[in-house]
Formats: structure tokens, sequence, C-alpha cells
């Protein structure tokens, strides 16, 4: 692994030398603190991800560009890089553009960024892994006017750290983001996935999301209902996730924030993931590519008599 950072080091300084391109870098950090009463309690410093990444311009049309995702991942040791982001992206005219390749994926792009604050937190479908934030697959965003655009994209559906399986299936989704006014953003987006056999209780999943942001003068706001039917492409399989969150700016740099989650399956079937998670917290733009926010999280399962889960966090996002 240190072998591979460092070539990988050396060949973002070369690329650097070169004018058309764009090497980017960015890491998530953390200090937490277990507030619960046993005598124990999980503290640690934590570097969760480092993402690193190189774009180019190919011409006035095509781009390309390439991101590497370090960080703890089950699907390798504690500190393994993923291939997340190899693509080629080619802009057919004013309105209409195409991605191809290891692209970033549609299906909770808008709501992260309407969150704001990734480097503390996922969104809901990215957190419960409705989706992936990446896949392999190509992707098509066609502008209609200043207020409306739509975008379609077809997957392998495993993510960047799989292989396509031997089915051969393809995830589909397609979205449309409507700006209302210069203050209001409305999307919706449908995401499918074949079912790979079918037996009677087989089916296909989909998930359908509606979100709303909403940005004024020194606060933002933003809301997502998600559905996703026939989970795991098990038939009448249910389950529903809302969240809502918004930040306020005060001075200097700093801002408040706030979001809450729910997390319910039709008659408990996913229990042990079902529940609602909260998080409160101020954040200080120190200097440009250097964020800092101090956070109360808690967490509370839908099972009966469960207690509230609490955490103190210092999160930190540098970038350049």
């Amino acid at each position: 692994m240190k072998k591979f950072l460092n070539v990988l080091a050396f060949t973002f300084i070369g690329l650097n030398a070169m004018a058309q391109g764009q090497p980017s870098a960015k890491v998530f950090s953390n200090f937490n603190y277990n507030l619960s009463d046993e005598d124990n309690n999980f503290k640690a410093f934590e570097v969760n991800r480092a993402y690193l990444g190189y774009s180019y311009a190919l011409s006035d049309e095509f781009t390309t560009k390439i991101t590497f995702d370090v960080g703890n991942n089950s699907a390798g040791s504690q500190y393994t890089a993923f291939l997340k982001i190899a693509s080629i992206s080619w802009k057919t005219n004013d309105n209409m553009n195409i991605n191809f390749g290891m692209i970033g994926t549609k299906n909770f792009k808008f709501m992260e960024k309407a969150w704001g604050h990734r480097y503390i937190y996922k969104s809901l479908q990215d957190e419960h892994k409705w989706a992936s934030s990446a896949d392999a697959g190509v992707s098509v965003d066609y502008q209609f006017n200043d207020k409306l655009s739509v975008d379609a994209q077809v997957l392998n559906g495993e993510g960047y750290k799989k292989e396509q399986e031997a089915n051969g299936l393809f995830r589909g989704g397609v979205g449309l983001t409507y700006d209302a006014s210069e203050n209001v953003i409305v999307r919706v987006h449908r995401d499918v996935v074949p079912r790979e056999s079918y037996g009677d209780n087989d089916a296909h999943q989909s998930t359908t999301s509606a979100a709303l942001a909403y940005k004024g003068d020194g606060f933002s706001l933003g809301a997502e209902y998600n559905l996703q039917e026939n989970a795991k492409n098990i038939l009448d399989q249910e389950r529903t996730g809302i969240s809502a969150y918004g930040s306020y700016n005060l001075n200097d740099g700093m801002s408040l924030f706030a979001r809450y989650d729910e997390l319910s399956s039709e008659s408990d079937w996913n229990l042990s993931e079902d529940g609602t998670f909260m998080i409160i917290g101020v954040e200080k733009q120190m200097v440009k590519g250097l964020k800092v926010a101090l956070n109360y999280q808690s967490s509370t399962a839908a099972t009966e008599n469960a207690e509230a889960e609490s955490s103190l966090f210092m999160n930190l996002e540098f970038k350049f």
C-alpha cells in the first residue's frame, strides 16, 4: 500500500507540470468520543477518506478525470485504494454532455450537494447503501433551458468496488431537475435494479426520490423523500427514508447546521437498520480549502425500548 501511494504521489507531481491538467486532493478526518454511560467509551482519531484525483482537458469537447478513493473500506484493509472515477466526458454541444467509464452516479448527488457536509456524514441513500456514488457505465445530461434539465444513466450496478456479476444485468436511472426560482431547486429521480431470477417472490427493485433545496440570504434548507419498492429484489418489501437539513451563516466564516433522518420499513422487515438520526453543530471555514466542524450526533434504533447512542465529533475537511 505504501509503495502504491508513493508511485501515485510521483505520478501526480509529474502530471502537475502539464498546464492543461489539474491535480486535486480531498481528505476527511475526525476525532470522535462516544457519550454513552459505559466505562470504556469509544474514542479515536480517524482519517476516513482521502480522494486523489487528476483531470485533463483533451480539447474543448473532451475531458478526462481519474480519482482514487483511499479509506477504511469493508472490501479491503484499514486503508485500501480503489479506482473510483476513470471517465471521459464529451460535451457534444451547449446542451448535452455524455460521460463514459467509471463515472459518478446521479442517484443522490443532488441531495449530497444540498446537504453540503459530506465530510461529516454521508447523505441518506449513500449511508444506507441504497446506491453507490460511482459505477461503471454511461450517463447523459441534457439542458433544455435555464430552468429544466434531464439526466439518464445505465450502470453495471455493483458500484466501483466490485466487478460486474455474471448475470450481466444493468441498473438504470433517470432524473429531472427544475430550477423553480433563484432560490428553489426541485429534483425527482427514478432508479431500477432488475431481478436476477423469476421466482414468485422476485421482482425489479425501484427507488423513487424527490428532493428540494432552498437557498436564502445567509441560510439554506433541504429535504428529501426516498421510497424503495421491492427492496433487494424481494416482492412487496418496501422501505422509506426521509432527510431534512439546514444551515445558517453567522460571521467570520462560521455557520450553524443541523440534520434529521428517519428510516422505516413496511412490516419492520428491516428493523435492524430502521430508526432516527440527528446532527447539530457549528462549522468554521478556517481558510480556503480547510473546514472544521464541532458537532453532536445521536441515533436511536427503531427496536422497542431502544436508547439513543450519542457521540461528539470534531470533523476536518482539507482540499486543494
